[in-house]
Order: C-alpha cells, then sequence, then structure tokens
C-alpha cells in the first residue's frame, strides 16, 4: 500500500479511470504524485480545485519502475509524439512496446521545470547527460499511473481537499518560485555537460 495525490481542476466524479488526455508523459492513465506540492501547482489557477490524497494498492499488479535514464525521456517523446520520425524502426518500437501489459507505471515527474529542459533536449540544444543530471539534481519525486481500469479499482480516496483563494494564491507564488530556481539550476547544469552525450537525433539514429 503506498500514499499517493491527485490534484483536480473541478473534482473526481464518479469512479477513478485512466482517462488524461493522450498526450501525457506516460500516456493516458489516471496520474498521482508522491510529493503534495507538485499536483498542487497544476491546479492553482483553477476555482474549483480538490486536492485527493490516496491509498493505492500495488498487490496483483504489473508494475514498471522507470529509472532516471535515457529510456526514461525516450518514453516521454513516445508518449508526447516527438519520436514519430521514426516510427517503425527497432528504436520507436521498443519504446512502444515497453509498457504492455502494465497496469501501474511508475516514473520520474516532468513538470513545468523539467518540461523546458525535455524541450531543448528534443530540439537538439542539449544531450542526454545533460537532461539525466537536470532531473536528478531538481528531485522532482515520482508520478504513478493507473493505465488499467484494474488498476484505478484499487486507488482509494482517503482524504478530498478544496482549495482556498488564499491556497491558490499561495501556490501560484510557490510555483513560479520554484520554476524559477529550477530553470536556473538546470541552466547551469547544462553547461557543464554540453560537451558531453548524444544528442536527441543522435539516439533515434544509432536504435534505427
Amino acid at each position: 500500500m503506498v500514499t499517493l495525490y491527485h490534484s483536480s481542476k473541478s473534482g473526481i466524479v464518479g469512479e477513478i479511470a485512466p482517462t488524461s488526455r493522450e498526450r501525457c508523459d506516460f500516456g493516458k492513465g489516471f496520474y498521482m504524485g508522491t510529493e503534495k506540492s507538485q499536483p498542487l501547482t497544476l491546479i492553482c489557477n483553477y476555482e474549483n480545485a480538490k486536492l485527493y490524497t490516496l491509498q493505492v494498492d500495488l498487490s496483483g499488479l504489473k508494475v514498471l519502475d522507470i529509472e532516471v535514464g535515457i529510456d526514461w525521456a525516450l518514453l516521454v517523446a513516445y508518449n508526447r509524439g516527438k519520436m514519430e520520425s521514426v516510427k517503425g524502426t527497432a528504436i520507436y518500437n521498443r519504446i512502444a512496446e515497453m509498457a504492455d501489459g502494465c497496469d501501474i507505471l511508475i516514473g520520474f515527474i516532468a513538470n513545468d521545470r523539467m518540461f523546458v529542459v525535455l524541450d531543448r533536449f528534443f530540439k537538439g540544444e542539449i544531450t542526454d547527460e545533460a537532461l539525466i543530471h537536470s532531473l536528478s539534481a531538481l528531485k522532482l519525486g515520482k508520478q504513478y499511473v493507473a493505465l488499467t481500469t484494474n488498476a484505478c479499482k484499487q486507488i482509494k480516496i482517503v482524504e478530498e481537499k478544496a482549495l482556498t483563494e488564499a491556497d491558490r494564491k499561495a501556490l501560484r507564488v510557490e510555483s513560479e518560485d520554484h520554476r524559477s530556481r529550477g530553470i536556473a539550476l538546470a541552466d547551469e547544469i547544462c553547461r557543464q555537460y554540453r560537451r558531453e552525450g548524444r544528442f536527441f537525433d543522435e539516439i533515434l539514429k544509432a536504435g534505427e
């Protein structure tokens, strides 16, 4: 059993289900985080925002836990549609099939701070070494994604909390502060590793 957090713009209606938008980090699912502050920053601009504390029973589920590394970055790239140029190649198929049959996928969060660095990686501005070291330094916590209805049935809501305007205002300030400091830290790391590692297109080409 693990305690996780989920944020919602207007609250959960009906049964918990794997129904997020398609272009999420790890595909369509029900997203939960290990850190309470992470999902909170996603809903600070919404008047009816709610935070949920959850208990998740992992017993009997097939779980894939992805560590920091290039496979994590490539899986995010695949789910965000960044690998279509090599569709059908060996590397594309390997990443596309990585989570096949899994109920729960666990991986590091790519929030707005990390998204800036990821975008630079996808554009060929920084190497995989810079990306991975940035991810490690930012310490964003992990997200659990329930990919199947079976997994969602094993999620129990422990607490539902509505956010006040004061809560949301404080979160907006906190979010912007964390974002600015995170981007500055990532920029410094990217400079340190700008001559080490491989670029996104090189990785894709090597895996064809």
